[in-house]
């Protein structure tokens, strides 16, 4: 099935906390709503879930804390794995296909273990890095709301999501609860279908309930999936603002198949109130310390948790990538947020770009075909702030008991003085002119020519104007790079490891 084809004509009822903590509660809304569904034979209805594994979501200070918005409605709404199944099994009796938003790691684990038939990311765990890295080992299609979320973010996403193969539908969606009229800026799904050509778009929708114009514009732009919060309002349960009821989500869907248009900005990405920050923000992990680290260490992904509240002038989950190094300024104990003062930063993402494409474009200079997804390093020996003086990037494109890389030098550039104890190596010039020295004896190399490194030798080299070495060796072992300066760093300090993708060359990063 194409990524169009899985997700046409998909209506997403919206649970959220809507089964109020009660089972049987959730059970006759989740009868009540497939009664509905089961009149509009036209569309087909997922049933939508949301898994907090609450002792670690929310961090271990602040359990039970009831004067904290979220913390006190996802207390008090709390399911056990057991229950969740129970109505996931109702669901499913009344013809619903099944979808999940996971709000951390372990949750994801669940919705796999239960056999969601798609996994949701919620717009506040947009560009949650460590919880997408996750998501996408599923393997499940996923739908992916975008409240709040920058314009570059997006283009991140989407290509972190195309590079890897998964069935995706982005989501137009504002996170105001419930949205005025004024701001709920539809043409952003035109928006999204021009700038993302094959990519699903849907609108996740929370404006008033008895607002049915949005949805029928929505349909009109051609948003592919629609989805609305729901509920059953009862003495005891009460509706909140942002869902609809029964004969609500009737009427609402009866509206989809008049769709006219409605539009806010055309041709760029829409304003994002200060309310709607504030309240994505609450929902946003911050980082905090597993353990205690001096002043001037290292702080390593594996020492870093995720939970809420996030404190004010704290790193989130949004901001920690690979690109990220964390170092503290004094010492900070465990379980203690990483507060932006207290943490000396480095982003290096832009310069990884600007790297990429120059490396780009002398593979393009050189002609040099590559298949379409390769092991990636750059090596920066004195930090990437010098990388164009001293450094080097390299293709692995095979590494059994023989090995080839792909070796690019920048104008400019010189690997230092190394030896290697375990591996022989034999460099074919491709492209370029390039210059080593073995043994201290320098001389200068052209394309088509083959240079031997044996075991224990010291060489370096360089290129005045660029180079493309071919490395055939035996098998490359970690640390077996000795290099004669003690000052450069251990290999996961002066490398920076990625995917390489040869649509690049073409495409651009």
């Amino acid at each position: 099935m194409g990524k169009e084809a899985l997700f046409q004509d998909l209506i997403i009822f919206e649970l959220a906390n809507n089964h109020m903590g009660d089972v049987e509660h959730g059970k006759k809304l989740i009868r009540v709503f497939g009664a509905v569904a089961k009149d509009f034979p036209a569309f087909r209805f997922a049933l939508k879930f949301q898994y907090r594994e609450l002792d670690t979501f929310i961090h271990p200070d602040y359990q039970g804390r009831m004067d904290i918005k979220y913390i006190k409605r996802f207390s008090e709404t709390r399911l056990s794995e057991k229950q969740f199944q129970d109505l996931k099994k109702t669901a499913a009796e009344q013809g619903f296909l099944s979808m999940c938003t996971p709000f951390d790691e372990v949750s994801v684990d669940r919705v796999v273990r239960h056999e969601f038939n798609f996994l949701k990311i919620a717009s506040c765990s947009f560009n949650d890095w460590p919880l997408l890295e996750k998501a996408v080992k599923t393997g499940l299609p996923i739908v992916i709301s975008t409240a709040g979320a920058e314009l570059q973010d997006i283009d991140r996403v989407v290509t972190f999501l195309e590079h890897r193969e998964i069935r995706f539908c982005l989501m137009h969606c504002v996170g105001s609860y419930p949205t005025p009229d004024n701001e709920l800026e539809l043409n952003q799904i035109d928006f999204f279908k021009k700038r993302y050509p094959g990519v699903p778009v849907g609108f996740s929708t929370h404006e008033r309930p008895d607002n049915f114009l949005p949805v029928m514009l929505a349909t009109a732009k051609g948003a592919v999936i629609l989805e609305r919060h729901v509920g059953l309002p009862t003495e005891k349960y009460p509706l909140n603002a942002y869902s609809s009821s029964p004969d609500q989500v009737r009427a609402w869907l009866a509206a989809i198949v008049e769709a006219r248009a409605m539009c806010g900005v055309v041709d760029r990405r829409r304003d994002i109130s200060p309310k709607e920050a504030a309240d994505l923000r609450g929902l946003q992990r911050g980082a905090f310390l597993r353990n205690a680290v001096k002043a001037g260490e290292l702080i390593r992904a594996d020492n870093i948790f995720y939970a809420i509240p996030c404190q004010d002038n704290q790193f989130r989950a949004n901001d920690i990538s690979k690109y990220l190094t964390l170092t503290a300024k004094c010492d900070l104990p465990a379980n203690a947020a990483l507060e932006k003062s207290k943490i000396d930063s480095q982003n290096i993402s832009d310069k990884v770009l600007k790297i990429i494409r120059d490396l780009c474009s002398l593979i393009k200079k050189a002609n040099l075909p590559l298949q379409d997804k390769l092991e990636f390093e750059i090596s920066h020996h004195y930090g990437i702030d010098k990388f164009y003086e001293t450094g080097c990037a390299i293709i692995t494109c095979i590494n059994r008991e023989y090995c080839k890389k792909i070796i690019l030098v920048l104008p400019g550039q010189r690997n230092p003085t190394h030896t290697h104890i375990k591996k022989e190596e034999t460099f074919h010039v491709l492209y370029g002119t390039a210059i080593l020295t073995l043994n201290g004896i320098r001389k200068t190399f052209h394309a088509g020519d083959l240079i031997v490194i044996e075991r224990g030798v010291a060489h370096d080299f360089a290129s005045d104007t660029g180079t493309v070495l071919e490395e055939i060796s035996t098998t490359h072992f970690k640390n077996d790079s000795i290099y004669e300066d003690s000052h450069i760093s251990p290999a996961e300090q002066r490398k920076t490891y990625m995917t390489f993708y040869s649509d690049w060359i073409t495409k651009g990063v």
